[in-house]
């Protein structure tokens, strides 16, 4: 795993925000962010969901997080300003976020791969944080350091057979991590990096490979080590970076 021992209130009076944050790697990286002193806003398509972890943050004494229901799949340009308004509002700036939410789509070949499934794993990998990032810029150069974390993939990095509109959109997030850190890194204090989970203890992995046992995996709190390093201020000069969470 990842070698990093992160301090107890290492993201102590922090506001962050994580996509996708109502379940798996999500859920687990918005609860870690509490557990170090963050203020996280959860955002995700399911409110019950977002509720479950904002009870758990809650129940442990963990600063009040803020739920933001939000499908990224029909979300357009007018929900993405409204939701910097509302941050700008209640918090006055933002110190990170962390997309997290994705779509894995088919497994089939491309020659056979659905139209409509396509757009939708684009929309949801790519275009909303496309969006996401232009609205939210604005708010995360008022804080004195900021992180933007993506989620990118092995099949980012070298495309595999089956793999469909989640590598390639996995491919156009490396893209847009290298671009934003390069374009950001000497006009801001924001720095962009990405992060590769590899195989983890989740729904989307077990959708991936219905026959492989969970059991051989490790969790989402097993990965969350480089999850804090890019988030807290110990990786301050680390920019335009492509991380694995599993170091073999």
């Amino acid at each position: 795993m990842f070698d990093y021992q992160a301090p107890e209130q290492l993201l102590k009076d922090k506001i962050i925000l994580v996509t996708g944050a109502g379940d798996g790697i999500g859920k687990t990286a918005a609860l870690t962010y509490a557990q170090h002193g963050a203020t996280v806003v959860l955002l995700g398509r399911t409110t019950k969901k977002l509720e479950a972890v904002y009870d758990i943050i809650e129940a442990k004494g963990y600063p009040q997080a803020a739920i933001v229901p939000l499908n990224l799949d029909g979300a357009n340009e007018h929900d993405f300003v409204e939701l910097a308004t509302t941050l700008e509002n209640e918090f006055g700036h933002l110190d990170g976020i962390l997309h997290n939410a994705s779509l894995l789509g088919e497994r089939t070949p491309l020659e056979t791969y659905d139209a409509e499934t396509f757009d939708q794993v684009m929309k949801v990998n790519v275009f909303s944080q496309f969006m996401m990032n232009q609205a939210l810029i604005p708010l995360l150069k008022v804080a004195p350091s900021a992180s933007i974390v993506f989620t990118t993939s092995s099949v980012g990095r070298k495309a595999r057979a089956y793999w469909g509109a989640y590598s390639i959109s996995k491919f156009a997030t490396e893209g847009m991590m290298q671009l934003l850190a390069d374009e950001l890194e000497n006009t801001s204090n924001i720095r962009c990096n990405a992060i590769n989970p590899g195989a983890t203890r989740t729904a989307m992995r077990a959708s991936a490979y219905p026959a492989e046992n969970p059991d051989t995996l490790p969790t989402p709190e097993d990965i969350m080590p480089v999850y804090l390093y890019l988030m807290g201020a110990d990786s301050q000069g680390i920019n335009g970076k492509s991380l694995d969470a599993q170091i073999k």
